[in-house]
């Protein structure tokens, strides 16, 4: 090549891939030869730190800066290449918008979304561009320039953005229902003093479990976190538990309703159960499948070494939290039963409700 591709000048490692290139079979033949609008357009393009892609012709080669080619991903040398074969997977949304280009008629469009094929496999992303088209010193398009940014992550920020409003609303709804239902169960069964000290009991471990939901800027919580949480307050220096199951995701309103239930089986035990003796121990253990699986899920909460078991008082909050809350929010059953050895509460449910809200009322 001579003197004539001064264009190319400053272009950095697309330039020189450019030159490097076997244009001899390619219609736009060598870089020297090409029309002068071509070169503007390229060496334009070439020193712009903006991604841009220069389409010549009617076989759309394509000739791109190096800010361009991440956007390209893993598809390789794609040098003079046609852009509608570049691009295919995604030629039936984007080749109408080119075609207007070639037709005289620039078009910007933000955040366009687009299923893509880069890394050897189907991609969400979304892109904002604009397909300019590039005339010759006649004034006759000859091809378009593709200004382009690729905006999949701020997008992918709003929707998350949305999704913990949305879920910010819908977590002040549940704990206000809890805590109405808190205060009327417990002034229906307790007064005075008595009534004093359990509200600030239940609604603290309704805070405890809403700090380890907002502490963990999630839409959901792991399980072994949310028992750790909840039993905390009674967990003295004494080994009176014994835990174990494997990790698991719960939706914020399950991590609520077990923490709730958790803090109600606890404060049972230490009044009239297991951790109302020196000797008494509580064994809480869960065991899952596969995440999503019709597999079942299964915890125990079983109380051991504690005094003769006897029917506790009227049916309250705790009852109604622990059999009734339990089992719809885990979508599954929720069981308390009184055996010789003490107490014992199971929830069983299938791996495919766990992580799930259910269909809000």
């Amino acid at each position: 090549m001579g003197g004539s591709v001064h264009f190319l000048d400053g272009g950095g490692e697309m330039a020189r891939a450019i030159r490097a290139h076997d244009w001899s079979r390619n219609e736009l033949g060598p870089p020297d030869g090409w029309p002068s609008a071509l070169k503007i357009a390229v060496g334009m393009a070439l020193n712009s730190k903006f991604p841009k892609c220069i389409v010549w012709g009617p076989g759309l080669v394509s000739l791109y800066n190096d800010a361009f080619r991440p956007i390209l991903g893993d598809k390789g040398h794609v040098l003079a290449r046609s852009f509608a074969d570049i691009w295919r997977e995604a030629w039936p949304e984007i080749g109408p918008i080119a075609k207007r280009a070639y037709a005289g008629e620039a078009t910007f469009i933000e955040d366009f979304p687009l299923v893509i094929d880069r890394y050897g496999y189907p991609e969400q992303c979304h892109f904002t561009f604009c397909y300019s088209p590039i005339r010759d010193e006649t004034g006759v398009v000859r091809g378009m320039i593709d200004t382009v940014i690729e905006t999949t992550g701020k997008v992918e920020a709003s929707r998350q953005m949305r999704l913990l409003n949305g879920e910010l609303g819908h977590r002040m709804k549940n704990t206000l229902t809890v805590v109405s239902a808190i205060v009327n169960q417990t002034l229906q069964t307790h007064s005075g003093q008595e009534a004093r000290a359990v509200l600030r009991q239940r609604i603290g471990a309704l805070a405890q479990a809403q700090s380890l939901l907002t502490q963990s800027h999630a839409l959901d919580a792991e399980i072994g976190a949310v028992v750790e949480q909840a039993l905390l307050p009674f967990r003295s220096g004494q080994r009176r538990f014994r835990i174990a199951g494997p990790p698991v995701r719960l939706s914020a309103k399950q991590a609520l309703t077990l923490a709730l239930a958790l803090n109600e089986l606890a404060t049972n035990a230490l009044k009239y159960g297991a951790l109302s003796v020196p000797g008494g121990m509580v064994d809480l253990h869960w065991s899952g499948g596969r995440p999503g699986s019709a597999e079942p899920f299964r915890l125990v909460w079983a109380e051991t070494g504690g005094p003769p078991v006897a029917p506790g008082p009227a049916r309250g909050f705790g009852s109604m939290i622990i059999e009734q809350a339990l089992a719809q929010d885990f979508m599954g059953e929720s069981v308390i039963r009184l055996e010789p050895g003490g107490l014992r509460h199971e929830l069983r449910t299938r791996m495919c409700h766990m992580g799930m809200d259910p269909v809000a009322e």
